[in-house]
């Protein structure tokens, strides 16, 4: 009822044209931790982002054939939103305060849940590496370590796949990593040459702009 008395009026042409189709530029991949909004922090409108969410933002690797290596349904999301809505930009986003990582962190297999435990899995490589401290940023805890550590192996989970190979080679398609820091309520992008996630400030936000546009 607030929206359909104080919102649904300022929305209600652009939910008109909307109704005809969708034409998101970017994936969003997210975790489905509450306190996670990407149309808030990304500042984006409806229509912007096709976005998937799940427990931990994890993407089951791509198996032989070109079939997930588990459940369909991440993969399924990675071939529309590449294949049918032609995106240009996947976003992976960890968090800060990742329960998931919480767990990851302090021993799956101590996960009572099986299918919580299970699905964990797709982050195992994450905490091996984490083990061998090739965190981005050791200043911070060894969970919130292990959540930056586990975008970036999620990237690299997205890449398997080959219709987003294919885009990559073409140049018509990029993966970027993204981390919100829940209590500073800022976002940082991964920066490849740097080996780390770097504040998304004005200048660094005129840098990815900048990047895009080439």
């Amino acid at each position: 009822m607030e929206f359909r008395r104080n919102v649904r009026e300022g929305y209600k042409e652009a939910f008109g044209r909307l109704a005809i189709g969708q034409s998101p530029d970017t994936l969003f991949i997210a975790c489905s931790d509450s306190r996670v909004v990407p149309n808030t922090f990304a500042s984006t409108n409806p229509g912007d982002l096709f976005v998937l969410r799940n427990v931990g933002n994890l993407i089951p690797p791509c198996g032989a054939h070109g079939v997930s290596s588990s459940d369909e349904a991440e993969a399924a999301a990675i071939e529309y939103s590449v294949l049918n809505l032609q995106v240009a930009n996947i976003i992976v986003c960890g968090h800060s305060e990742c329960g998931a990582m919480r767990a990851l962190a302090g021993d799956r297999k101590k996960v009572e849940p099986p299918n919580l435990r299970n699905w964990l899995r797709h982050g195992d490589a994450a905490v091996d590496q984490l083990q061998g401290g090739l965190a981005p940023d050791l200043q911070i805890t060894e969970h919130n370590q292990l959540s930056q550590l586990n975008v970036l192996l999620q990237m690299e989970h997205v890449k398997s796949y080959p219709v987003v190979k294919k885009r990559i080679k073409e140049g018509s398609l990029g993966v970027h990593g993204w981390w919100f820091d829940i209590a500073k309520a800022d976002v940082y992008a991964y920066e490849e040459k740097q080996e780390r996630f770097i504040l998304i400030d004005e200048t660094e936000a005129e840098k990815i702009l900048e990047r895009l546009e080439k």
